[in-house]
């Protein structure tokens, strides 16, 4: 089993627990079963990209957060100091539109 899954499972059982919901409930706004949402926490099962944006919309978390990518590192090993300053500025320009500040 991908350890990836266990964490998907792990965030999805606390977010869901955290909004006080049962898995019978959380299974209702989803239009899904509560075998299927119990499936998804005990790491058998994830759910398909529609479900993971519904259930970022749910909980208010990134798609990346429920999935675990949310601490990823770029290596810039064997980039160029230009690269490295395109790089950097992508992450601002992500930065600004997270904060609500990007330019119009």
């Amino acid at each position: 089993m991908d350890k990836n899954l266990y964490g998907f499972a792990d965030r999805v059982k606390y977010l869901r627990e955290k909004a006080g919901l049962t898995q019978a409930e959380l299974a209702r706004r989803l239009c899904l079963s509560r075998a299927s949402v119990n499936s998804w926490e005990m790491g058998l099962s994830a759910p398909s990209t529609p479900f993971i944006v519904e259930l970022s919309r749910l909980f208010h978390v990134t798609s990346d957060y429920l999935l675990g990518l949310d601490g990823m590192t770029i290596k810039t090993d064997n980039l160029t100091d230009r690269e490295i300053s395109a790089v950097l500025n992508i992450i601002d320009c992500f930065d600004s539109l997270k904060n609500g500040n990007a330019e119009k």
